[in-house]
């Protein structure tokens, strides 16, 4: 490059210093100016050096900043990043004559290692909250004693479950609910009279609620699908308080009860109700939807108290 500066000073009827100065004449022999070739040469070196650090910390702030989970980058160009930053490595090494500082050389593989460890950090912590929540609800158990009750459709881990009757015995079951709609004066006088638009109201409603309760396991997602033998529903006017009583009753021979069957029975029968009058007025009050009495089963005989 010396020889190239030389020749072409000579062409142009330059003067070269043997001391690395060039002196540029004019035709009067002035001196215009006067440049160092060898800083020149460092300043061109400078300015390489400082473009591959900046790429080379662009690199690294990017593989730090962006996490695993809104990365665009497979696993396979996670390496293929860090192998780019050792090349870049090696490239500095060339230039300044010695390798880089430990951090910046092995940035990428740490910011790899660190993304993994946070990837896994979101597996254990599931794990820990299920062994946690576990733990919570053995604790509250032995707090509310070993006598009382506790929630069969809840799990160990605190998650809703089917409960499994298979090793209960086989007994008669039967339960009664009851339901009140509360209809006012003016739709009462027209259930009564049997004229509302609608047709039979209190007909309607009762083959609703022997539906309501056939298809208990449908509408309750946890309920055993169970064979009825018999259900009963009743409804009866009530003019002191210008209401409809509802009764329901379900039995079965089996391991499970029918209490949720007597009470989706009385339920669909209060709505039906509702649905058939709701024309005439919307002040219609669907209320005290209640188990009354159940037989059979573990818990045996329960009758509601008055």
């Amino acid at each position: 490059m010396g020889c190239w500066l030389m020749v072409s000073c000579e062409e142009l009827g330059l003067k070269v210093i043997d001391d690395g100065l060039m002196v540029v004449m004019n035709a009067n022999g002035g001196v215009f100016e006067r440049i160092m070739v060898k800083m020149v040469m460092v300043a061109m070196w400078g300015l390489i050096v400082a473009v591959l650090i900046i790429g080379v910390m662009f690199l690294r702030r990017l593989a730090v900043i962006v996490p695993r989970s809104t990365r665009f980058f497979s696993s396979k160009d996670s390496l293929d990043l860090a192998s780019t930053i050792a090349e870049l490595n090696k490239e500095m090494e060339s230039v300044f004559g010695e390798p880089p500082p430990d951090g910046l050389a092995n940035s990428g593989n740490r910011s790899c290692m660190a993304q993994d460890a946070h990837h896994n950090s979101h597996v254990i912590l599931g794990s820990t909250n299920d062994k946690f929540a576990a733990q919570e609800l053995s604790s509250i158990s032995h707090h509310l004693g070993e006598n009382t009750p506790g929630l069969t459709h809840v799990g160990s881990t605190g998650k809703a479950q089917m409960v499994d009757v298979s090793p209960k015995e086989t007994s008669s079951r039967t339960a009664i609910a009851s339901c009140k709609v509360v209809l006012g004066k003016k739709v009462f006088d027209l259930v009564l009279a049997n004229q509302m638009a609608k047709g039979d109201v209190l007909t309607v409603a009762k083959i609703a609620g022997i539906n309501g309760a056939k298809h208990t396991s449908t509408l309750i997602p946890l309920c055993h699908n169970i064979t009825l033998a018999h259900v009963r529903v009743d409804l009866r006017l009530d003019p002191e308080d210008f209401s409809v009583e509802i009764e329901g009753e379900a039995a079965s021979t089996g391991k499970t009860g029918v209490e949720m069957e007597a009470m989706t029975a009385v339920s669909i029968a209060g709505l039906t109700v509702y649905d058939m009058c709701k024309a005439a007025s919307k002040d219609i009050q669907v209320t005290d939807i209640r188990l009354e009495r159940k037989t059979g089963g573990k818990t045996g005989y329960w009758c509601r108290e008055e």
